[in-house]
């Protein structure tokens, strides 16, 4: 019945009503309302089918097995090793571990409460994607202040100290508290728009809030793209700064003669999970655009749109990023490959 009261909200509010209102009159039918109840069943059936799209939904969950598996071990090596806590890359890296880690466990949660139909307030849903905003920004500022601590090391080690005063913990407190604000405004603007709400419980999904609910509030638009326009602008920001380190550390000819550098492998991982945290945020974009200048689209495009973005593209960066960064290190790859008993033991040969 929450589902029902959604789509309809969303039908009535979205220009449906009198468009299909308008054809059954236009068509001549016997029974012009009979064949709205229809055009009605039709868009209904659509959100319906989507239900048995159980792919997408399991998503999320292999996503959270994938990362459970290898992040407790990354975060329990750094937190535990002194020397590797007084590192600023370390620390940096266990904080978007630890936010990935959060994000998905969170979203794990949802979709396993969407599927079983729980539903909730409007107050309990801000809430959930409260957290989910803020754990999100939070792996993002997390990665920018990796890149500018690689680039102020490479590029100017001596002024390192000079142009990198804040302590590493007070690094980690500032992108927390920066994480905070942009998810807070759209959180207040989500109850604002669904106080007057007929609907007093929700299906508490990310990908039906995107549908109906954000397609219909130009005030949640304008603060979703504002908000998705800042944290892509951030990831650009991080991009410009590895193409510079790129290339001033190509121009010093560090890499001459190198054909396979770790350097060179640690760019690579690095423009991988940007472009994958990159995807998701630049398909809402369009679609919020979409939203903005053309209105309600076909809605069965929408929620498969919806359903990969939030299903697949949200979680596939942060499922790989601690097997990316974990493999890579040699401190943390020995950990992981000990951990689990995958590393060979090194024949020592015997002194005559």
């Amino acid at each position: 019945m929450s589902l029902l009261c959604a789509i309809g909200n969303w039908y009535n509010s979205s220009g449906l009503a009198e468009r299909h209102m308008r054809l059954s009159t236009e068509s001549n039918a016997s029974d012009p309302l009979q064949r709205q109840v229809e055009l009605f069943i039709s868009e209904w059936n659509v959100l319906l089918s989507l239900h048995h799209i159980r792919v997408l939904q399991l998503c999320p969950i292999l996503g959270f097995m994938a990362v459970s598996l290898v992040i407790p071990v990354i975060l329990a090596k750094i937190l535990t090793r002194r020397q590797m806590r007084q590192e600023t890359r370390y620390l940096l890296l266990a904080n978007v571990l630890l936010s990935d880690l959060l994000f998905l466990t969170t979203y794990m949660l949802s979709t396993c409460v969407n599927a079983a139909g729980v539903l909730m307030s409007e107050w309990a849903c801000a809430t959930m994607f409260f957290l989910l905003g803020v754990l999100y920004s939070s792996g993002i500022l997390s990665t920018k202040a990796i890149v500018l601590d690689t680039s102020l090391a490479v590029l100017a080690p001596l002024r390192y100290f000079a142009l990198w005063p804040v302590s590493r913990y007070g690094a980690i407190v500032g992108i927390w508290a920066v994480s905070v604000l942009f998810p807070a405004g759209s959180a207040g603007v989500f109850v604002w728009y669904h106080a007057t709400d007929p609907c007093s419980l929700h299906i508490c999904s990310a990908p039906l809030l995107l549908v109906l609910t954000v397609s219909l509030s130009t005030p949640l638009q304008m603060t979703l793209l504002l908000t998705v326009t800042v944290i892509l602008l951030i990831l650009l920001l991080v991009f410009t700064g590895y193409v510079v380190l790129y290339w001033r550390t190509r121009m010093a000819g560090i890499w001459r003669d190198q054909r396979s550098s770790r350097a060179k492998g640690t760019f690579l991982i690095h423009y991988l999970h940007l472009f994958l945290s990159c995807c998701p945020l630049l398909v809402v974009a369009i679609e919020l655009l979409l939203y903005c200048h053309h209105g309600v689209q076909d809605l069965r495009a929408n929620l498969c749109v919806s359903l990969v973005v939030c299903n697949l593209l949200l979680v596939l960066p942060k499922a790989l990023a601690p097997y990316l960064y974990g493999l890579r290190y040699r401190d943390l790859r020995g950990v992981l490959l000990n951990f689990y008993g995958l590393k060979r033991p090194s024949a020592v040969a015997p002194s005559m």
